[in-house]
């Protein structure tokens, strides 16, 4: 009995001792991700300025010059777009969803978003070449400019929107359905209508798990790639409308990467714009799990 009772025991050390190897490993590789990155960035950073780097607009590799600023703009107006574009078609999905829809309902739009979800990126990528490009150049377009390609920040803000709406509206349905059914009952109880219970209930008491939601949505939305590159038009500009096109920095790492190697410094100045991305999307990802671990607590 006790030799079971000891092996029991050995085995479950065991275990422990495997999954927190495991994790800690995984916890090493973003580790390591972020100081691979950094080393292969530091032959630029040893010759320009952080603040050069980040504040100059001219992209010219063969001369040595190396502006970050048009990509990070076009970085920060596609998502923007993606975000305000998402973020009230999902939260007024999820209300339905949650508040107002029949199961029959619920288990045709699930699926639906999951298939959604799993679709590669390069599909969302031809689907706007084919729809969304063609839409802005000849119908919304030329009534607010006199010519537009359609490759643009707009083209760009659309595909992203639809990319992250699955996730959004997951996040959004699961933390609406985390509001304890007795917060509604007894808001109804008052007299309240269902959507003033949405408004002055679910949504006051889910504020900080939808502000966790969208943070990781801008996370997501900040490394997509294929998509992106293929509805952007890749100038590096700073767009001065969303019918103007842009370069955002995942576009300009798998536009050039593994080209023009033997131009100096070029290939740590791409290393340096995947840093950039990589400390971003930490960034707000750890935020995102602080806000959510607040939730849980």
């Amino acid at each position: 009995m006790n030799k079971k009772f000891s092996n029991r025991i050995f085995k479950d050390k065991l275990a422990s001792g495997v999954m927190l190897g495991l994790t800690t490993l995984s916890l090493l590789l973003v580790v390591g991700i972020g100081i691979g990155l950094y080393l292969k960035s530091q032959p630029i950073l040893e010759q320009k300025t952080l603040w050069t780097l980040l504040s100059t607009t001219e992209w010219k590799p063969s001369n040595g010059e190396f502006g970050f600023l048009p990509f990070i703009l076009g970085t920060l107006w596609i998502t923007g777009l993606a975000i305000v574009m998402a973020l009230s078609i999902a939260l007024l999905t999820a209300i339905y969803l949650t508040e107002y829809s029949k199961s029959s309902v619920k288990r045709f739009v699930f699926p639906a978003l999951d298939i959604l979800a799993g679709l590669p990126s390069v599909v969302y990528g031809v689907w706007g070449t084919l729809f969304i490009v063609p839409w802005i150049s000849e119908t919304l377009a030329p009534h607010f400019v006199e010519y537009a390609t359609g490759y643009s920040t707009l083209a760009g803000g659309i595909v992203l929107g639809v990319m992250i709406l699955p996730l959004l509206i997951s996040l959004f349905v699961e933390i609406f359905s985390v509001v304890p059914d007795d917060l509604r009952n007894a808001t109804l109880s008052l007299g309240a209508t269902p959507w003033q219970t949405i408004k002055l209930v679910v949504l006051r008491k889910s504020f900080s798990g939808i502000l966790a939601a969208v943070v990781l949505a801008i996370s997501r939305a900040f490394g997509e790639t294929i998509a992106v590159l293929m509805v952007c038009g890749n100038l590096p500009v700073i767009p001065g409308s969303v019918f103007d096109s842009c370069y955002p920095i995942p576009a300009l790492i798998a536009n050039n990467y593994g080209e023009m190697l033997s131009v100096p410094l070029y290939d740590s100045a791409l290393m340096l714009a995947a840093f950039f991305l990589f400390i971003v999307v930490l960034v707000f990802n750890a935020g995102s799990r602080i806000i959510l671990h607040r939730i849980e607590r």
